[in-house]
C-alpha cells in the first residue's frame, strides 16, 4: 500500500506542479511576454543556489568534490551545446533577421533541452524524498509531498519559460514540462525499493541539477537581457529577477517549515 501511495503522490506532484505552473504562465503571457524571461532567470538561479545547492552541500560528501561536480556539469552541458545538440544563437521570428516561418519550432532547442535535463534529475530526486518519507510515515509522506509541489510550482514556470523562449510551441512545453515532472514517479519507484543504496549518489545528482539551472540561466537567458534599455527597463529587469528569487525562497522556507 506505501509503494500505491508513493506513486500516486509522485505523479499528482509531478503533473500538478506543471499544470499550474502552466496555467499562471498563459495568464502572465498575455500581459508581460519578453520579460518573463527575468523572471525565469531569478526562478532557475534561485533554486540552484538558494535551494538544491544548499541542500547538497548539507551532506557529509567533500565540498571540493562537489564543486568538481558543479564544474563538470557546466562544462557537460557546454559541450552538448557544442555538439549541437541545440540551436545556435538567439534568433526568432520576429527578430528582423527575415527567417522563414517556423524557423523557430525548427531551431528549437537551445537551454530547453538543458533544463529539462536538469528539471528531470531535479524531480527524480524529489521522487525519492517523498519515498523516503512515505517510507518513515505516511503522514510526513503527504506533507512532504504537497511541500513539494508547492516548491515545484515557481521552478516549473521558469522552466515553461525557458522552453517557450527556446521555440517550443505551448502545447509542447506543457507535454516535455509533463514528462519531466514524471521523473518524480521513477525515484519514487526506486527510492521504494533501494532508498538506502541510492544515498550516497544524492548530493553529486542535485548538484549536476543544479548546474543545469546555472548554465541555462547564465548562458542562453542573461545574455539576452543584456541590452541597452532605459532605467525603467533595466529596473524591470531586476525587479522580476527578484520576484522570482523570493519566490524560491518563499517555497524552499514553505518546504523546510515541516
Amino acid at each position: 500500500m506505501t509503494l500505491f501511495y508513493i506513486v500516486l503522490a509522485t505523479t499528482v506532484g509531478g503533473l500538478l506542479s506543471v499544470l499550474i505552473a502552466a496555467s499562471v504562465t498563459q495568464v502572465l503571457l498575455g500581459v508581460l511576454v519578453r520579460q518573463l524571461v527575468s523572471l525565469s532567470v531569478g526562478v532557475l538561479l534561485g533554486t540552484a543556489l538558494l535551494h538544491v545547492l544548499p541542500e547538497a552541500f548539507e551532506s557529509q560528501i567533500e565540498p571540493q568534490r562537489l564543486f568538481i561536480t558543479l564544474l563538470g556539469g557546466l562544462l557537460f552541458f557546454f559541450l552538448l551545446e557544442k555538439a549541437e545538440l541545440y540551436r545556435h544563437g538567439h534568433h526568432h521570428e520576429g527578430d528582423g533577421h527575415h527567417h522563414h516561418h517556423h524557423f523557430d519550432a525548427e531551431q528549437a532547442g537551445r537551454g530547453g533541452w538543458s533544463v529539462l535535463l536538469g528539471d528531470s534529475i531535479h524531480n527524480f530526486c524529489d521522487g525519492i524524498i517523498i519515498a523516503a518519507a512515505f517510507l518513515a510515515d505516511p503522514k510526513l509522506g503527504l506533507v512532504t509531498s504537497v511541500a513539494i509541489i508547492a516548491h515545484e510550482i515557481p521552478q516549473e514556470v521558469g522552466d515553461y519559460i525557458v522552453l517557450l523562449n527556446a521555440g517550443f510551441s505551448r502545447a509542447k512545453a506543457l507535454l516535455y514540462n509533463a514528462l519531466s515532472g514524471l521523473a518524480a514517479v521513477v525515484g519514487g519507484v526506486l527510492g521504494y525499493f533501494v532508498v538506502g543504496a541510492w544515498e550516497p549518489l544524492f548530493p553529486y545528482l542535485l548538484v549536476v541539477a543544479s548546474s543545469s539551472f546555472i548554465y541555462v540561466a547564465v548562458a542562453d537567458l542573461l545574455p539576452q537581457l543584456q541590452r541597452r534599455l532605459p532605467l525603467r527597463g533595466t529596473a524591470a529587469q531586476l525587479g522580476l529577477i527578484g520576484l522570482g528569487l523570493v519566490l524560491v525562497w518563499f517555497a524552499r522556507s514553505l518546504l523546510h517549515s515541516h
